[in-house]
């Protein structure tokens, strides 16, 4: 198993300027769930919580974040462990639904990252401004969002050669706005057929949908930001990625950062018995029932070797 992923062999050259419509949509994407989130609020301000939508929200955050991480990151990224046909289609689809970008993009600028961790290529480094709380300031929201309203990088197709020759994976990725869709509107089916109301169905998409995107966006942006700044660093690393065992566990296992970094390909993050790492727990899962193999973890040996 190699610590890192493998090496492209050309320098990075300068993204391209973001054109307005696609800028105006991201900021949509942004704007639009914390507005949903606002109104959710205020509905159920003096109200409390209807548990139907509130289930919603929590099985909706589980599915679409666990289909990043374990899917959009562990399998499609670093290929953590092995799968089959039909269980790489669910987690494509899933991780879409998270809304974070179509696989291909959301793979490659993640390969990417890797490659230029925390040096003037990466996509979504918080440390490129220099030092100070200003600079810190802005290299923070530059990591957590500002990066989304930076350009592409014209070399990011390279990244996916792999992924690009794949027929199945290649059609998944290009059917994200439908993926985006179904994932509003599961939720609201499911609340509008237990309810039998319109009202309902559309408190299943507002909290099911838009809220839960809220959410699964913040927290896997974090990973990005506050996992490069806060947090421990046990492990050497050429970067500052670090463990927080808070989006640890909100994030299902990709807070243990610098676990992460220290060892890319491995299927578990959380390497310490006390580093709770949800995606891993059900990587085992899958394969204690058939469903995952070739499963890589680095042995405890090689985890010494880059203790501190």
């Amino acid at each position: 198993m190699t610590d890192q992923p493998a090496a492209m062999p050309h320098p990075s050259p300068e993204p391209a300027p973001l054109p307005v419509l696609q800028r105006l949509t991201n900021l949509v994407v942004i704007l639009v769930p914390f507005g949903a989130l606002v109104w959710a609020v205020a509905l159920v301000w003096g109200r409390g919580f209807d548990w139907l939508h509130l289930g919603l929200f929590a099985g909706m955050y589980a599915a679409t974040g666990l289909g990043i991480t374990i899917g959009f990151h562990r399998f499609f990224t670093h290929r953590s462990f092995a799968t089959s046909r039909p269980v790489q289609a669910l987690l494509a689809v899933l991780g879409s639904m998270a809304v974070e970008g179509p696989l291909l993009r959301w793979v490659a600028n993640h390969r990417r990252h890797h490659q230029h961790s925390d040096r003037e290529h990466d996509p979504h480094s918080p440390h490129t401004y220099g030092a100070g709380f200003w600079n810190m300031t802005r290299g923070l929201w530059r990591a957590h969002a500002g990066w989304i309203f930076s350009g592409s990088s014209p070399d990011l197709p390279r990244y996916v050669g792999d992924l690009r020759s794949d027929p199945l994976i290649r059609n998944l990725s290009r059917l994200f706005p439908l993926w985006v869709l179904l994932g509003l509107l599961i939720p609201g089916a499911i609340a509008g057929a237990i309810t039998g109301t319109w009202s309902g169905a559309m408190l299943g998409v507002l909290w099911g949908g838009l809220v839960r995107v809220f959410f699964v966006h913040h927290v896997t942006w974090s990973v990005n930001s506050v996992c490069h700044i806060w947090g421990a660093r046990p492990l050497k690393t050429s970067d500052q990625s670090r463990n927080n065992a808070i989006f640890g566990v909100l994030a299902f296992g990709e807070g243990w950062h610098n676990n992460h970094h220290a060892f890319p390909n491995s299927a578990r993050h959380g390497l310490r018995w006390w580093q709770f790492d949800m995606s891993y727990l059900i990587i085992r899962l899958m394969r204690s029932v058939g469903l995952a193999w070739n499963v890589k973890i680095p042995p405890t040996a090689r985890i010494a070797a880059k203790l501190r």
